[in-house]
């Protein structure tokens, strides 16, 4: 029996892929801070009770070198991070702390206590930053745009560096935009798909939202952390991008939610006046400056091309059918809490 050890185990990510291991015969450690966010995820998916909890900061080397010398793990997950890109323009130093100094203590612990884990590294599509609309690859230069992606960076080019300095098993998944039923409401698709289905409920008028027309390349989480498990059992280790290699703007994203909820939209106005309407004329969405970003990354595309020669990987979901899956999984949610 393998076992894992996998920070940040309460996200999105670290949920299904805690579901996935297990379903492989893990023995599965998830390292969180403690309290109870997050464990809703668990109890959806039916994995309650199942991960072993141990208390993690990754802001404190001794903890986590004592986690690595109890659980001894024969492969390493790193999703804990500050992940708002938002909040990082307002909290740059603790970003700091935990998404760049936070993957050097990780890094060392590893490497001093079970140099023989291999380690995987949750980087970002945001590394590319203002790099040009063109799909993105692993020789793509790097021009991040905000503290959360500098951050992310500096803990990109480490974990390469430790696995060339001192041949740790380390690899990097440069992930571009991946959503689920299990993303928290305060991540944008989430937002959107949660505002969807209370709508059509009659329990929300409407949603607030930022720039319609900044265009990210959207898969399916579960279909990436399979990506991300199938990276340490290869012989080698290396870094991967993960990406549908498809764009689409946040306006389509709106659109194909509402559409999925039974309340499709038309656009009036322009601009921050600009709102969506339903075929009542109500208004459903409208824009704020409030969710805007000081520096914006217009177009995110990926090329997946390594990760499916390499891992035999390739995504599966379509955008309206994620769009439509997540209304649908809020959808229930609200009527189960009548």
């Amino acid at each position: 029996m393998k076992t894992a050890l996998i920070t940040g185990v309460r996200g999105q990510d670290g949920a299904y892929l805690s579901q996935l291991l297990l379903s492989k015969g893990y023995e599965v450690y998830g390292a969180d801070r403690s309290g109870d966010s997050g464990l809703w995820r668990f109890r959806e998916l039916g994995i309650e009770g199942r991960v072993k909890e141990v208390y993690l900061d990754i802001l404190e080397l001794s903890n986590i070198m004592d986690v690595m010398e109890k659980v001894r793990p024969d492969e390493i997950y790193n999703f804990a991070a500050q992940s708002f890109v938002q909040t990082s323009f307002e909290q740059p130093i603790l970003t700091a702390e935990i998404n760049a100094i936070g993957v050097a203590r990780l890094l060392e612990a590893a490497r001093k206590v079970c140099p023989g884990a291999r380690f995987f590294q949750a980087s970002t599509a945001e590394l590319f930053g203002g790099t040009g609309a063109a799909p993105k690859s692993e020789g793509t230069d790097f021009h991040p745009k905000s503290p959360y992606a500098v951050a992310k960076l500096y803990a990109h080019w480490l974990t390469v560096n430790y696995r060339e300095a001192y041949g740790l098993h380390a690899s990097c998944g440069i992930l571009f935009n991946h959503e689920s039923p299990m993303r928290g409401e305060e991540f944008l698709t989430r937002k959107i798909s949660l505002a969807a289905a209370r709508i059509k409920k009659g329990a929300q008028e409407k949603v607030a939202v930022g720039n319609l027309e900044g265009r990210r390349d959207w898969g399916y989480a579960v279909e990436y952390v399979d990506a991300m498990w199938r990276m340490l059992q290869q012989p080698k280790a290396g870094d991967y991008v993960l990406a549908t290699g498809e764009t689409h703007t946040v306006r389509e994203f709106i659109e194909a939610a509402f559409a999925a909820a039974g309340l499709p939209l038309r656009w009036e106005g322009k601009g921050v006046e600009e709102r969506g309407v339903d075929a009542d004329g109500k208004t459903r969405v409208e824009v704020s400056k409030e969710f805007y970003r000081p520096t914006e990354v217009e177009c995110l595309t990926g090329d997946a091309a390594k990760a499916r020669a390499a891992l035999g990987w390739k995504p599966a979901t379509g955008f309206k059918d994620l769009a439509a899956l997540m209304v649908a999984a809020d959808m229930k949610r609200l009527e189960e809490k009548r």
